[in-house]
């Protein structure tokens, strides 16, 4: 969460939050916080205010691999969604998933009751690379690792960034492919295949930012994350 809304849960005002980061009261891991709008974790960091230890705040961090047919939210009148897959004690209010994969994309979704976290990872600014395992409905030829390096234009004549393919087979009834790409468009992926001449017949996100989809994890299931991967994190934190 911001730390100002930690700082608004322990009873300060926003004239006291200006004040005590001023004079350096409010510490982060032992540093001064340079504002009250950086994004903070009780539970990964040491936060104390004119030298109390906050405890408050913690948040919760999910690694899920997506079946198909569910959908990438909260709820749903008609769906199953990402949270119902969720034990009821993990449940928490305010989780809910960190971007959308459509409901017939499988594969890693981050689930987290860190609003500040989610709007980092999938702002284009932060350049947080996304790959996908691509089975296409016909060739991939010589020309394609150019076609989606110098960035696709849509069909509708939108433009996308540079995506990077791997081509793993091809063939004239289907191809294997993997494409990393650092945006996040509507039906993105789909689309810039449909600009090249073939249609995604499945699509599965293996990796998202510095988080990767593990072989071991069944699909409809979730974990904690690893202490490498709350490391992580903490370099997204503020």
């Amino acid at each position: 969460m911001r730390l100002d809304v930690l700082l608004g849960l322990v009873g300060k005002s926003r004239r006291e939050m200006k004040y005590l980061i001023k004079t350096g009261q409010v510490t982060i891991d032992g540093q001064r916080a340079a504002s009250y709008h950086l994004n903070v974790d009780t539970g990964l960091q040491e936060i104390r205010v004119e030298q109390d230890l906050l405890r408050i705040g913690q948040e919760t961090y999910f690694i899920l691999n997506k079946p198909k047919g569910v959908v990438s939210a909260c709820q749903d009148k008609e769906h199953q969604t990402v949270v119902d897959l969720l034990a009821p004690v993990d449940r928490k209010d305010r989780i809910y998933p960190v971007g959308r994969l459509d409901r017939d994309t499988e594969g890693l979704l981050l689930l987290t009751t860190n609003g500040p976290l989610g709007y980092q990872l999938l702002h284009p600014s932060y350049h947080v690379t996304k790959t996908y395992e691509v089975v296409v409905n016909g060739p991939l030829l010589a020309d394609a690792n150019d076609f989606f390096a110098q960035g696709v234009v849509f069909l509708d004549g939108k433009t996308c960034q540079p995506a990077q393919l791997e081509i793993i087979e091809t063939g004239d009834e289907q191809s294997k492919a993997r494409i990393t790409i650092v945006e996040g468009k509507f039906h993105q992926v789909k689309k810039m295949f449909l600009a090249y001449g073939v249609k995604v017949t499945y699509l599965k996100r293996i990796s998202f930012g510095p988080f990767h989809l593990d072989d071991a994890l069944p699909v409809g299931h979730y974990r904690a994350l690893t202490r490498q991967e709350i490391e992580w994190i903490k370099t997204y934190l503020g």
